[in-house]
């Protein structure tokens, strides 16, 4: 079950509006955004509306809006022109950080699109 909006969530207040946003793909239930702090040429941010601290509440509480959000980024992807098919270079990664030790610092669950380079694996 999706939590209330977060007074003091910074997803929350860019749902709401009252933070702006550089919003590049909506749906009824996701909302997309550039991330403030690329860490690639692509960095787009994939969040549901409704309110979940982590991609792991998210999963348990409302499946199917976890798949809007997957749906969500591939559409972002496909928008940013780094879906493929296409060269060699062409691709993205869709990352989901859950928990402080993981790198979340937003607790609103939200999958980072990240393209537009070459991505190395292992990730860090």
């Amino acid at each position: 079950m999706a939590e209330e909006p977060q007074a003091d969530c910074l997803f929350c207040k860019i749902v709401a509006g009252d933070v702006p946003a550089t919003i590049v793909h909506e749906t009824d239930t996701t909302l997309a955004f550039r991330d403030i702090n690329p860490q690639a040429p692509t960095h787009v941010l994939v969040i549901p509306k409704e309110h979940h601290p982590d991609a792991a509440a998210l999963a348990a509480a409302a499946p199917q809006l976890a798949a809007d959000v997957l749906r969500a980024a591939g559409e972002v992807a496909a928008q940013e022109n780094i879906a493929p098919p296409g060269g060699a270079a062409v691709g993205y990664r869709i990352v989901f950080n859950t928990g402080a030790g993981a790198g979340q610092t937003v607790w609103h669950a939200h999958a980072h699109v990240l393209g537009g380079r070459g991505l190395n694996w292992p990730p860090g």
